[in-house]
C-alpha cells in the first residue's frame, strides 16, 4: 500500500501498539491480558507495519527470525515448567520468588510471567507466520 497517511499512521501507531502489549503482558496476572493478548497486539503491530511497506520490511522491522522466535517461546514456557519440577514440585507449579527493591518495595518474580513471555513469543511468531505467508502468496 502507498498510501501516505496510512504509512504516517502506522509509523506512529507501531509503537505505541507494542508498549501497549507489553503492559497486557504484564498485567496478565491481576487483570485480563497475559501472553496470548499481548502477543496479537505485538502481531499486529508488525502486521500493519507489513501492510504500509511490504512483508520483508517486517521481519527486517522484527530483527529476529519467526522460527527463532517461536523457538525461544517454546523454551522458556518449558523452562517455566521445569523450575517447579526442580524444586520438588509438580511441573508447571507456581514459583515464586520475592526481591527487596529499595524504593520500589518488594518485588514478586515468578513462573508464571516466565510462561507468559514464552506464550507472548509464540502466539507473536505463528500469527505472523501466518499472515506473512498469506501475504507472499
Amino acid at each position: 500500500m502507498t498510501s501516505l497517511i496510512f504509512n504516517s499512521v502506522v509509523r506512529a501507531l507501531q509503537p505505541l501498539l507494542l508498549f501497549f502489549s507489553v503492559f497486557l503482558l504484564l498485567s496478565g496476572h491481576h487483570a485480563p491480558g497475559g501472553g496470548f493478548t499481548g502477543g496479537m497486539v505485538a502481531a499486529s503491530a508488525f502486521v500493519l507495519y507489513g501492510m504500509a511497506t511490504d512483508t520483508a520490511a517486517a521481519r527486517r522491522a522484527l530483527r529476529v527470525p519467526l522460527p527463532v522466535l517461536m523457538g525461544v517461546g517454546l523454551l522458556l514456557a518449558l523452562a517455566s515448567g521445569l523450575v517447579s519440577v526442580v524444586s520438588g514440585e509438580p511441573f508447571l507449579t507456581s514459583v515464586w520468588l520475592k526481591f527487596g527493591a529499595g524504593v520500589l518495595g518488594e518485588v514478586e518474580l515468578g513462573t508464571p510471567l516466565l510462561f507468559d513471555l514464552g506464550v507472548y513469543l509464540v502466539v507473536m511468531g505463528v500469527t505472523l507466520t501466518f499472515v506473512a505467508s498469506l501475504a507472499e502468496e
